[in-house]
């Protein structure tokens, strides 16, 4: 007894001492996120992802995540971002939580779940695993990356515009099971969409971000009132789902010691372990959908099965019964599984994937009157339940349903800054995400101490500082819109540097690439980021001005502006020997190279410049700069098309290629004597007396306009052959890319085949396992049948032994009959009584 006592105190102690240790004592979490929000689909765009991403994304980076964030991504750069994104997580070790969010259309094929790229083209059922990112593939290599905990995020459950032709999609997202340390999230439940959004940013991400910022709450628990808070804002028409498998402890804020209770966490946990029955059916139907169970719906409807909101639990059950019943025929992989599920759900969202695997398996596509039917462990849907899938997409708002409102939830109201979210500027940036305006976060909540500050993020540093935050939000709301705008914000002081630190970092395979592309903004060319624009149109909205002066106009030049054209080799009249060698404009002091370099540095004419004569370009965008090149570059290409019209057609000595000079030896090809040229000797030019002179006294001979223009075409030469090594170049990348390709579609079509070969040996196992099971069913029954025999046979010599006995006392009372004496014998003997 005593010891017990000790070990009980010593056990008190040890984990006041564990309470007690200081927060930098403890292990150093790192925390890394990729968001990506996807809307800019042709035909049928999302106008909340890109919105929805940013907001997450900033949360994210408040509660001391390193983040990194695209919009509109196409197949290639979700891809690469997604690699790069697994990479970093491999590389920061151990102790680190990564969070996977992704906002756009998902799709479902034969139980997989795809996220569709921004530039996705999905025509028959076929296109899917080739032009979408199957989801899987990425879940199951995070989760061989030895981290802390893993979230990955799906609001992509909508109704898609995919597949308009051949054999529907089921619709929704697939249901499967979380790996074990994640936790794997949906905007819906598996097999039903949500409806369209009408706000700024959707209902999923607002509840999201509303819960993460309560703090204290475990990554369950957590998306758990997720789910309450969307089925309320929604009517019943969303309901999220969640499969958690974290283990280990973990918040995104902590709430301090000081930090007022939620009153309704008292209540969810008090109606929670108490029985349906007794707690009405208003907090009844709260509980069922914080659950989320089967069962727990099921409990509803055994509890209150005439209750308004009973309609609304039948569908719920309905669509998670089918998606069960779908994953386990998945599983099974055998053509019975397929039969069974086709013989419950003949019309069901998964009845052309069921068809699909049949066909794979050779097997005809109707169940044949005989086979093995499965029963998944499930009671088939009854005759209620038929008419929620007489659609192939389940929505909870068709009117064809005529769901009943659920009733008011037991959260508390919305805190007024997410009533009252504004949305986010526009973003004129590639790839970039919308940065929403920052609320801080209550004195109350904050960061854990013990995670490693992620760099350069003023939200995290700064998320009680209201004075910081108004002002980072105000430059947020004056920043300069457009692609060179962050050249120009970033050379401001004081907190110039921190108006930029909100946007989320992009993924380093696209930061090279948006460069590319905003430069590709500032020309005249189409806006590849703004399909709607035409070619040549510019924005001229309110909220994206250009940077800098407007460019100059570029057309044609005005012939008094340009400049005097430079003479050419051998364009000198007969007998002007030993002139200078190059003409000098006057005023210009400048001749030869120096006269080309006084030309590029002239200004351009004030009627080019719209800031007027003398305007500097220090504050000129790189737009603007390329356009005064190309004016300049096509003034000077005038000039010499000018003065090559004005020269005589005389045959150039040094300036030509050796294989026009090689020409002239050819028949039919006379030489003509022409000023400055040997007529019998090899066709150079001679020496003019001032070389000779400086020859004479030892100085190099002076280089006239010949050896220039010499060098101008071996530079034209070489830049025509860099040019050439450059498309070269090109073409041998984009054939290693085609490679690539064809490698990725090998190994796809491996991966493909080694899981048929699986799902063969998964079925043949099934198969031999089921007929064990048959044989044991059999064995039991022998012995069954054994065992009542042996129970006959008793009874049956139990009865014979009986009537033995029976027998022998009846022979028994004849003889002694028999043997009595007669009643006249003696008058002491009476029948059937011994003699005295």
């Amino acid at each position: 007894m005593v010891l017990s006592r000790c070990v009980a105190v010593f056990a008190a102690l040890f984990a006041a001492l564990l309470i007690s240790v200081p927060a930098t004592a403890q292990q150093a979490e790192k925390r890394i996120a990729l968001v990506v929000g996807n809307g800019a689909y042709e035909g049928a765009p999302i106008a909340t992802a890109a919105n929805d991403a940013g907001l997450i994304a900033q949360t994210l980076q408040a509660a001391g995540f390193d983040v990194v964030g695209a919009r509109d991504l196409d197949e290639d750069a979700l891809r690469k971002a997604l690699r790069d994104f697994l990479d970093k997580a491999a590389a920061f070790g151990p102790d680190t939580v990564a969070f996977v969010y992704l906002a756009g259309y998902g799709l479902q094929l034969e139980g997989e779940t795809f996220f569709a790229p921004a530039d996705a083209r999905i025509a028959t059922a076929v296109d899917v695993p080739v032009s979408a990112l199957r989801v899987s593939d990425y879940i199951k290599r995070l989760s061989t990356v030895p981290l802390k905990a893993r979230f990955v995020v799906l609001d992509a459950a909508r109704a898609n515009p995919f597949v308009k032709t051949g054999d529907p999609l089921a619709g929704g997202l697939a249901l499967v099971e979380a790996e074990p340390g994640s936790l794997i999230a949906y905007n819906a439940a598996p097999g039903t969409v949500a409806p369209p959004e009408t706000g700024a940013y959707g209902a999923y991400a607002q509840a999201l971000v509303e819960m993460i910022r309560e703090g204290g709450l475990q990554p369950a628990a957590l998306f758990d009132r997720v789910r309450l808070r969307v089925s309320e804002t929604t009517g019943g028409a969303a309901m999220p789902w969640d499969d958690s498998k974290i283990e280990v402890p973990f918040v995104f804020f902590e709430r301090n010691a000081d930090a007022p209770a939620p009153a309704q966490a008292e209540q969810i946990a008090t109606l929670r372990d108490r029985p349906l029955r007794e707690i009405g059916a208003r907090d009844a139907y709260s509980v069922a959908v914080e659950r989320d169970t089967l069962q727990g719906y099921q409990d509803f409807l055994g509890a209150y099965p005439d209750d308004p909101m009973a309609k609304r639990v039948r569908a719920i059950v309905a669509a998670r019964r089918e998606a069960t019943t779908w994953r386990r025929a998945l599983s099974s992989g055998t053509q019975d599984a397929y039969w069974s599920y086709l013989s419950r759900y003949p019309r069901g969202p998964h009845a052309a994937d069921a068809r699909r695997r049949l066909a794979r398996l050779s097997a005809p596509p109707r169940p044949p009157e005989a086979f093995t039917a499965l029963s998944f462990d499930l009671p088939p849907p009854p005759p209620e339940e038929e008419s929620y899938f007489d659609r192939q997409v389940v929505a909870f708002d068709d009117p064809a349903y005529a769901l009943p409102p659920p009733p008011p939830g037991v959260l508390a109201p919305r805190p007024a800054y997410i009533v009252d979210i504004a949305a986010p500027p526009p973003e004129d940036e590639s790839f970039a995400l919308p940065v929403p305006l920052f609320e801080p976060v209550p004195a109350y909540v904050s960061a854990p101490a013990y995670i490693v500050a992620p760099p350069d993020n003023v939200i995290y540093q700064n998320i009680h500082n209201r004075v910081v935050i108004n002002e980072i939000n105000r430059r947020v709301i004056e920043r300069p819109r457009g692609p060179s705008a962050a050249a120009l914000i970033g050379g401001a002081a004081g907190l110039g540097a921190a108006a930029l630190a909100p946007r989320v970092a992009l993924p380093p395979s696209l930061s090279h690439r948006a460069d590319r592309h905003d430069a590709g903004h500032n020309a005249d060319g189409p806006r590849r980021d703004r399909p709607t624009l035409p070619p040549g149109a510019r924005d001229e909205r309110p909220n994206g001005p250009r940077i800098g002066r407007p460019l100059p106009a570029v057309g044609a030049p005005d012939p008094k502006a340009l400049p005097e054209p430079r003479p050419v080799a051998n364009t000198r009249p007969s007998g002007d020997v030993g002139g200078p060698p190059d003409r000098v404009r006057p005023g210009d002091g400048k001749a030869g190279p120096d006269r080309k370099a006084a030309i590029d540095r002239r200004p351009p004419p004030d009627g080019a410049n719209p800031a007027g004569p003398g305007a500097g370009r220090g504050n000129a965008d790189p737009a603007d700069r390329a356009a005064l090149r190309r004016e300049r570059i096509e003034r000077r290409e005038a000039a010499r098309a000018a003065a090559k019209a004005e020269r005589p057609q005389l045959r150039p000595a040094l300036d030509q290629p050796q294989s026009y000079r090689a020409r002239e030896g050819r028949p039919g090809h006379d030489r003509v004597a022409r000023p400055g040229f040997e007529p019998n000797g090899p066709e150079r030019a001679r020496r003019e007396p001032a070389n000779l002179n400086r020859e004479a006294a030892g100085q190099p001979p002076r280089r006239g306009p010949d050896s220039d223009a010499l060098q101008r075409q071996q530079q034209r030469l070489q830049i025509q052959e860099a040019r050439q090594q450059q498309r070269m170049q090109m073409e041998q990348q984009q054939a290693a890319r085609r490679q690539q390709g064809q490698v990725q579609q090998q190994q796809m079509m491996q991966r493909q085949q080694i899981q048929e070969n699986r799902q063969q040996q998964r079925m043949q196992m099934e198969q031999q396992q089921q007929a064990q099971r048959q044989q044991m069913q059999q064995q039991q029954q022998m012995m069954q049948r054994q065992q009542m025999q042996a129970q006959q046979h008793q009874q049956q010599a139990a009865q014979r032994q009986q009537m033995m006995q029976q027998q022998q006392q009846q022979q028994a009372a004849q003889r002694q009959q028999r043997q009595a004496p007669p009643s006249g014998g003696n008058p002491n003997c009476h029948p059937g009584r011994p003699c005295r």
